[in-house]
């Protein structure tokens, strides 16, 4: 990736581009200066200082996908918001490419905030964030650090410490995550011996008869015209093999219990994912913190299925919160 990536112009996304929003290419640089790449969306009414949200998600997902319909949806209804590509993915910067990180990519957040503050459309008191999947479990940690941050929602969240350490629900031992250690540790000899990082494979394709469900509802997102993305990990070949390996020992959601602002905690009552949601919440402190279930959706239905997903609560939500 250069410094100064191409952006791509065109309308890319998988979803449709809406006539009653103004859509722009911006960059902005993180705190380790990374260049990161984002769609800007505003209302095309817009008038002096708007509250803005910055959105990001799924994990191994770009804004061309899920994240960007947040953000024009929420543009559509008054705000300024951007979905921006996280550190070492999409057009973002950063090398070696595919590489996910506790620390850069809660950073990322928080280099959002810093773009959004020092615009003129946007009034600085007024900033929210919103993290889907795997930077919902981000975002909540990004709260925590960032008290320019006055309010965060999750949708169908993911604690990206908690699947890598202890697997999905929860199955892994010490003896397990010990072996997982190995296998990680004994591909970064591999990698360096290679000078290349092997990749960990995106959604599985085809997919097996005997796939959990789970997995057959994110092939349902990530491989069919409905969600795939050329510049999508999850669509394509994933990310790089070790990238686990910092999350975990790093345990992203230790501190939310200190998060003084709002937090609106959504997830589907049929998604596998659900306990991260749930259990997150219970840690959280303060009347101005809320838990949604949406009655029968699934993992990825809080990706894009536009009759499920409560955009009416999370703009009620900003408005209260953002003032």
């Amino acid at each position: 990736m250069k410094e100064n990536p191409n952006l791509t112009r065109e309308w890319d996304k998988v979803f449709p581009q809406s006539d009653r929003v103004n859509h722009s290419k911006v960059t902005f640089r993180n705190r380790y200066g990374i260049l990161l790449a984002a769609d800007l969306y505003t209302p095309k009414d817009a008038v002096g200082k708007l509250p803005a949200v910055a959105v990001s998600g799924p994990f191994g997902a770009v804004k061309e996908q899920a994240s960007g319909l947040y953000a024009q949806t929420l543009a559509e209804r008054g705000f300024l918001a951007i979905a921006f590509d996280p550190s070492y993915t999409g057009e973002s910067g950063g090398e070696p490419r595919y590489v996910a990180s506790p620390d850069i990519n809660t950073e990322d957040f928080s280099a959002a905030v810093d773009f959004l503050s020092t615009r003129d459309d946007v009034d600085s008191e007024r900033i929210g964030i919103l993290g889907i999947c795997g930077w919902g479990g981000l975002a909540i940690n990004a709260a925590a650090i960032d008290t320019r941050i006055k309010a965060t929602v999750t949708a169908t969240m993911y604690d990206m410490h908690r699947v890598n350490a202890d697997g999905y629900f929860d199955s892994m031992d010490a003896d397990a995550r010990y072996e997982l250690r190995r296998q990680l540790n004994a591909q970064r000899t591999e990698d360096a011996k290679n000078g290349s990082h092997a990749l960990a494979g995106g959604v599985v394709d085809p997919l097996p008869e005997d796939a959990p469900w789970f997995v057959k509802d994110y092939h349902a997102y990530y491989k069919p015209p409905r969600g795939y993305h050329p510049r999508s990990l999850n669509s394509n070949n994933g990310w790089n093999k070790t990238s686990a390996l910092s999350y975990i020992n790093t345990p992203i959601l230790a501190y939310s219990d200190e998060i003084r602002s709002a937090v609106l905690v959504i997830h589907g009552e049929k998604a596998h994912s659900r306990y991260f949601s749930e259990d997150a919440f219970k840690k959280l402190k303060g009347d101005n913190k809320e838990l949604l279930i949406i009655p029968g959706a699934s993992h990825v239905d809080l990706y894009d299925n536009l009759a499920v997903i409560p955009f009416d609560k999370i703009e009620s939500f900003f408005r209260e919160y953002l003032k």
